[in-house]
């Protein structure tokens, strides 16, 4: 009798193509803040600038324009008396300031940080020591009418002998079309490029316009994330602004050497030099 040969076919053999892992599309928030901002640094900065114009120490500050408000968390961990407000209008960066930072502070922290969805124009509580605009952001006022009554409703919230903290930029560099890059690490192991796009300026009206793109080291680019309509308001035309509103007097505060690239020191002055672009601030005195 003959053998029977087996009818069992081969097994084929069938390869499962490897899954892509997705990288997580960082925060535009946080590219924002790894290229732009030192909160640490910048509170340090008021606490000491308050003191030396006021003999005095700030306790209480408002900060105006506040997004994600991480100045204000840094603010609160300086000392335990230490109280902060922030006021913005928009409720996505303020989200994500409490998913971020508020949710890292200890408790006794948090609750020294209050935030609202507010308008700048209104006033709020009356006694606080310091009001901070950073970056530019007051620029937002374009008619003067507006520009004075921010002002003055800075100057109801404050303390007498409070003080107004503005950062202003200007100088050539500041209004001439241009992209300026630079690489930044995020998270300490990821880099991303950060570019600064200046888009347009009137030389009649000062409207200028302004927008932040990245691009993550995937390849991928992520334009207009931040887009500013601004107008360029001027030193004098600020502190002329101030005046009227009923500020006492007004200090400006500018860096003390240039050649093209900034000092991170700033001191009072009545002249600056003829810097190509410049960041300074205007304090009003209550």
């Amino acid at each position: 009798m003959a053998t029977q040969k087996s009818s069992r076919s081969k097994k084929s053999k069938v390869t499962v193509p490897k899954r892509k892992v997705r990288t997580p599309v960082p925060s535009k928030y946080a590219l924002y803040e790894a290229s732009v901002q030192s909160p640490d640094v910048h509170a340090a900065w008021l606490d000491e600038t308050y003191k030396a114009i006021t003999k005095g120490t700030a306790r209480n500050i408002r900060e105006d324009f506040c997004g994600t408000f991480k100045m204000s968390c840094e603010w609160v961990k300086r000392h335990a008396k230490n109280t902060a407000l922030g006021l913005d209008l928009d409720p996505e960066p303020l989200n994500y300031g409490r998913e971020t930072h508020l949710s890292a502070l200890t408790p006794d922290q948090k609750s020294r940080v209050k935030l609202l969805q507010k308008n700048v124009l209104e006033s709020t509580r009356t006694d606080v020591d310091l009001i901070s605009a950073g970056n530019f952001s007051f620029y937002i006022f374009k008619q003067r009418e507006l520009l004075v009554k921010y002002f003055k409703s800075c100057k109801t919230s404050l303390k007498k002998g409070g003080l107004l903290v503005l950062e202003l930029a200007g100088g050539p560099g500041m209004i001439a079309p241009m992209r300026e890059k630079k690489e930044v690490l995020l998270n300490r192991n990821e880099k991303f490029v950060y570019t600064w796009h200046q888009k347009s300026f009137d030389p009649i009206t000062h409207d200028a316009n302004y927008a932040i793109h990245f691009k993550l080291a995937s390849g991928r680019v992520m334009l207009d994330q931040f887009v500013y309509d601004w107008r360029l308001w001027s030193i004098p035309e600020v502190r002329d602004a101030l005046a009227d509103a009923g500020f006492s007097k007004s200090i400006i505060y500018w860096e003390t050497a240039h050649q093209g690239k900034g000092t991170g020191e700033y001191l009072p002055m009545e002249r600056g030099d003829n810097a190509f672009a410049w960041v300074s601030y205007v304090i009003g005195v209550k």
